[in-house]
């Protein structure tokens, strides 16, 4: 049999012909002349049988480097974390996996229940008031908060931290054209944010200060002294957070953040080739009503009875053009529901002992490339990166280590041309004591 579904039978489609009144499918380009008409073969293979098909696939996906078959150190916003296996098995429920949008709550309340826990423990790690139902992922939800910030203070200067993960960046500045806002980049010293620089750009256009914790080199950013000089002027304070690491540092909440954002693919969601993933976006509750999506609420009905409601739309398709906040349409209900039942199966407990691995194998595997003679530049407390020198190109080690069965860290200098030749190695939980050793092993034979 050539094809798992049955096509279109010659009977199904003279019966069409018939119906519409045409001896056959050329007659229906008669007014198109031959001389533009395309008559002859397309310059592709054969078509193959379903085995056959199937084999040469399965052949070319055989060639990729795969996290199952290869020990992976690459990082970069995108990382191997443990993934319970309860999640794909909820996730896989056709109940999930083929809802659209929950307008009829009647009918919903399941899927309406997901996103309301959801947003719950996104509150809890974060330290916020109010957080939506998912955004695309982190980089937009990010260029989103940008937009919330000069919207609300009427003003049109941004401070980007240069730590903040590049992608997210140029997101930012992306959003920022159509608005005509000012996208001001801020210097990095010792891998963190530069704070006289941060200083000296304050003044009462900045709408607000973004930074990243951890940021993009694993470095925890000083959040409190931040949070004094963008209040001090008057502008929001906005940090992007990988909500692991928020299972053991304190939250930007605590330091007075007034929007919290990042990527919830540490949690149940698969590396998958860099997507899909699912943003969040946490916020204190004076802005609430300018939250971009949908945020989704608790109610009793008229029995009393517990039950859940799209309780916010603040985009074009809901209200008034002029009263939107965001014109996103949708949100990640699948994902954000993989990330629900991860945390649920992990527990607040799971959370934190799942944070500290990541800080102890990180710190683990630091000071043995530092004891083996690598350079560590970025001095001051990490989450699970770090970026280390190497006296070649990092394209070369990486050949190299993959040849060994090893994905390595990410090129720093293809973003950062003064950190030519460093390599942002990521450890999570999941990399063993016989694997850091081995990586730093082969990095040394390298080295030498």
């Amino acid at each position: 049999m050539l094809h798992r579904y049955l096509p279109m039978t010659e009977e199904d489609k003279q019966e069409m012909l018939k119906v519409i009144g045409v001896d056959s499918i050329d007659e229906l380009f008669s007014d198109i002349p031959e001389s533009v008409r395309f008559n002859r073969d397309y310059h592709i293979k054969k078509a193959k049988s379903e085995p056959e098909l199937m084999k040469e696939l399965t052949a070319l996906a055989a060639k990729n480097a795969d996290i199952k078959r290869y020990t992976s150190f690459l990082g970069a916003g995108v990382y191997d974390h443990y993934i319970p296996i309860i999640v794909d098995h909820v996730i896989s429920r056709s109940e999930f996996y083929t809802a659209y949008t929950p307008y009829q709550p009647e009918i919903s309340q399941g899927e309406l229940q997901a996103i309301f826990e959801f947003q719950t423990m996104i509150c809890e790690l974060t330290g916020m008031d109010v957080a939506n139902s998912s955004m695309y992922d982190g980089g937009t939800a990010l260029a989103e908060a940008a937009l919330l910030s000069t919207a609300h203070t009427k003003k049109k200067k941004v401070l980007l931290s240069k730590a903040v993960h590049p992608e997210y960046r140029d997101v930012v500045k992306t959003y920022a054209k159509g608005p005509g806002l000012e996208v001001i980049e801020l210097p990095i010293q010792n891998g963190v944010t530069d704070l006289e620089a941060l200083q000296a750009e304050m003044d009462d256009q900045v709408a607000c200060v973004i930074v990243q914790y951890p940021n993009f080199f694993g470095q925890i950013e000083p959040l409190k002294d931040i949070e004094l000089i963008a209040h001090a002027g008057k502008s929001m304070f906005v940090v992007a957070s990988n909500p692991l690491a928020l299972g053991i540092l304190t939250p930007p909440g605590k330091f007075g953040a007034d929007i919290v954002v990042g990527d919830a693919q540490v949690f149940g969601i698969p590396t998958q080739f860099g997507g899909p993933h699912c943003g969040y976006f946490a916020v204190k509750s004076a802005l609430m009503r300018k939250i971009p999506g949908r945020l989704v609420g608790q109610t009793t009905d008229e029995e009393g009875r517990r039950g859940f409601v799209l309780t916010l739309q603040a985009r074009e398709q809901h209200i008034r053009r002029d009263k939107a906040t965001s014109n996103i349409c949708s949100n990640q209900a699948l994902n954000a529901l993989a990330a629900s039942v991860a945390m649920t199966a992990l527990g607040k407990k799971g959370v934190k002992e799942m944070a500290t691995m990541n800080i102890q194998k990180a710190h683990y595997a630091k000071a043995q490339l530092v004891e083996h003679g690598f350079d560590v530049p970025f001095t001051g407390p990490f989450f699970n990166e770090f970026v280390v020198r190497l006296d070649q190109p990092v394209k070369e080690v990486n050949k190299r280590l993959l040849e060994k069965g090893i994905i390595g860290g990410y090129d720093v200098g293809h973003d950062y041309p003064e950190l030519e030749n460093h390599m942002l190695i990521a450890v999570t939980e999941l990399r063993t004591k016989e694997e850091i050793d081995t990586l730093v092993k082969e990095l040394g034979d390298i080295h030498a």
